[in-house]
């Protein structure tokens, strides 16, 4: 068998159901860990479910048994501890409470990049090979274009929302009867009262439009009038304006 048909069948998708504990940091002071499968692998990436939102660009750390051929580094421990980009996400099953969120990542490295730590946040995107100087996960991906460049134009609108905040379980908890300030068919502005901090996630149903949608936390601001708002960007499918 030649050398290219041994590197185009190890980077086919295998269906191993291996079992996968992913963790991200949504803001400096909240980490969250869910145990999960794979649904697929390859030694470049892997796809698998969360009953939790992320977003694509964001950050995740997987730890798998993987077998050790697929490896990059590591191939002398027992688990698999590597770095991610989300991919692809996608809607899979809803519930009144519960979402399954199918998800699709790309391994980068052992380590996150320096920014990290201070934005984890902060979405990235893979670089290319243009783009790369010395190798290193800091030349692997770059940071996202900033959400403040919208491609969508913003109509004031004011559309009544039930806006609901997804705790560390994954869960809808807090909530609230809420109006956007203005809206796009990416992202809204809202008027609340409930403390989210930026970087996590919301879903907003409107039972005008009949749609739930899952948010992430942009910016949040104090108006002239002294209401707070928050600024989202839809993160699972667009608004039908």
């Amino acid at each position: 068998m030649s050398q290219t048909r041994d590197w185009k069948r190890i980077r086919e998708r295998l269906e191993l159901k291996l079992p996968v504990r992913v963790r991200c940091k949504e803001t400096p002071d909240f980490e969250w860990m869910e145990v999960t499968r794979l649904t697929d692998v390859t030694p470049f990436g892997a796809g698998f479910t969360l009953k939790r939102p992320t977003e694509k660009g964001r950050l995740v750390h997987m730890t798998i048994p993987m077998p050790r051929q697929l490896r990059a580094f590591d191939h002398a421990e027992d688990q698999y501890r590597v770095w991610a980009i989300v991919r692809h996400v996608g809607v899979i099953s809803a519930g009144d409470n519960q979402t399954v969120f199918e998800v699709g990542a790309a391994f980068i490295g052992k380590h996150p990049p320096k920014s990290y730590e201070l934005e984890p946040w902060k979405r990235y995107e893979l670089a290319t090979p243009d783009n790369r100087s010395m190798p290193g996960v800091e030349d692997i991906v770059q940071p996202a274009p900033s959400s403040d460049q919208r491609i969508h134009t913003r109509h004031n609108i004011a559309v009544d929302m039930l806006l609901e905040a997804v705790n560390e379980k994954g869960e809808l908890t807090e909530s609230e009867q809420s109006v956007t300030e203005n809206i796009s068919r990416g992202g809204a502005t809202l008027f609340t009262t409930l403390q989210i901090p930026v970087g996590r996630f919301v879903r907003l149903t409107s039972q005008q439009y009949n749609l739930s949608v899952h948010a992430a936390v942009r910016a949040r601001s104090t108006g002239a009038d002294g209401i707070r708002r928050i600024h989202v960007e839809f993160i699972d499918k667009e608004w039908p304006l």
